[in-house]
């Protein structure tokens, strides 16, 4: 038997595929990249917001066509977009044989066992669960880096998200089981372990009674061989004096600071359901800035939430331009069901909402490309990824800068002999709006 998987949205919906391909494998199912040769397709959803819908759907139904011009026979639909329309997508996709939620991963070969015999079923998802270091896991990065979740859930109710809708209460995972884990990955040959949750920064707070991330930092850092720790989906409520010092403080972590704002009008915060003012998060990134040498910042924002008005979307541009981010996601406002925004009155047309994307975008463009011209002459280190095709003697990688997917790469020319997985020193001799051109330095310090 051969399974085939499609894994749709954000890492933290990836480090669920890659634990349904450790229980399949398991129990001696193959895995396969090619789904024309699987006997099981399983698509793992998003259903964060419209578009991440659509794109569900769409790969579901060009999954379905292999029942026909391939050797499937279940057709496993998992994830949030599972979750969140289980009874119908039974209903509307008659292709679908079991329909899975984000907490029945562990429930992986039920589905399986049951659809292969000709029964089709909904395995609602347990709100309570979470996956720990016993639990088997085939990591689907490259051998080099991993995604490592150390929490389920979210106990934010943000006006415009259906996550807490689909994933649950918030769920820490303890820091000897996230340890443990991260020690097997490096044993596997992991260099850079990207931390995520739904909030990171409320790391612990369920267990320990309050934020726990820095603790967490503290203990991962011993770990010999571990050369990168980052931390992603960071809010700014819980982002501690604490755990900016412990960043600053140690060489192993990224001095990389993923801070989801999505607004700056305090007045538009609010009906966001955000706890932060604008004057707040200012404040923070000031002391994030004063205090961790040479930190890069990435954050987003939403345009055209209802009742966003023009001088409120100025506002937001205002602080874009002031605070010159590094790195910068913008997305138009999804109306989601059965979420609070999604009834307020005045919902922004989507014309207009095209164009305040296009215009911030705009503007940091602008920002991000001087942001990146002002590393030239510097020297970094680089986390390779691969060699370009046409020229041999030029990489690609990251450096602390970059996290993976998300962000730009780094393009080293006269680098004739590094493999994926080394991380070598880089002068920066370029940069543009989201990608930095160097040259290798070698051992001796010539380029």
């Amino acid at each position: 038997m051969k399974a085939g998987f499609i894994s749709l949205g954000c890492a933290k919906n990836l480090v669920d595929t890659e634990v349904m391909l450790g229980i399949l494998m398991a129990h001696g199912i193959e895995l396969t990249s090619n789904p024309a040769k699987a006997d099981i397709l399983i698509v793992n959803t998003c259903a964060f917001i419209q578009s991440a819908k659509e794109e569900s759907i769409t790969t579901i139904l060009n999954m379905a066509d292999y029942k026909e011009s391939g050797k499937c026979r279940s057709l496993i639909v998992a994830g949030c977009l599972g979750q969140r329309y289980a009874k119908l997508l039974l209903e509307e996709l008659p292709e679908a044989d079991a329909i899975l939620g984000t907490g029945a991963w562990h429930r992986i070969m039920e589905a399986v066992e049951e659809t292969l015999k000709g029964r089709r079923l909904i395995i609602d998802g347990d709100g309570d669960i979470i996956y720990d270091a016993k639990t088997p896991r085939i990591t689907t990065t490259p051998k080099y880096t991993a995604y490592l979740k150390i929490a389920e859930g979210c106990n934010n109710r943000c006006a415009f998200c259906a996550i807490p809708l689909i994933r649950g209460r918030y769920r820490s995972r303890t820091i000897e089981d996230i340890c443990e884990e991260a020690r097997r990955l490096v044993e596997d040959g992991v260099k850079e372990i990207n931390l995520i949750a739904q909030d990171t920064t409320n790391y612990g707070h369920d267990l320990y009674g309050a934020p726990s991330l820095a603790r967490l930092l503290r203990e991962l850092v011993k770990i010999e061989k571990l050369q990168w720790v980052r931390v992603l989906y960071c809010y700014p409520k819980f982002f501690t004096d604490e755990l900016i010092d412990t960043i600053a403080s140690e060489p192993k972590i990224c001095k990389y600071v993923d801070l989801p704002l999505q607004h700056a009008d305090n007045g538009l915060l609010k009906a966001m359901r955000r706890p932060d003012t604008c004057e707040e998060v200012e404040a923070l990134l000031g002391k994030i800035r004063d205090r961790i040498h040479g930190v890069s910042i990435r954050t987003t924002f939403i345009v055209g939430f209802p009742g966003e008005t023009e001088e409120q979307f100025r506002t937001l541009c205002d602080f874009v331009q002031r605070q010159r981010f590094d790195k910068v996601g913008v997305f138009t406002y999804s109306r989601e069901e059965d979420t609070p925004a999604y009834d307020l009155p005045d919902q922004v047309s989507e014309e207009v909402m095209q164009e305040r994307y296009h215009e911030l975008m705009s503007i940091q463009s602008k920002i991000s490309e001087g942001r990146n011209q002002e590393l030239e002459g510097r020297v970094l280190d680089v986390l390779i990824e691969g060699r370009d095709e046409e020229q041999e003697n030029i990489t690609g990688g990251r450096s602390y800068r970059e996290a993976p997917e998300v962000d730009g790469q780094v393009y080293v020319e006269g680098d004739a002999d590094s493999q994926p997985g080394d991380i070598i020193k880089v002068k920066v001799l370029q940069g543009f709006t989201y990608d930095i051109v160097g040259e290798k330095i070698n051992e001796t310090g010539s380029n």
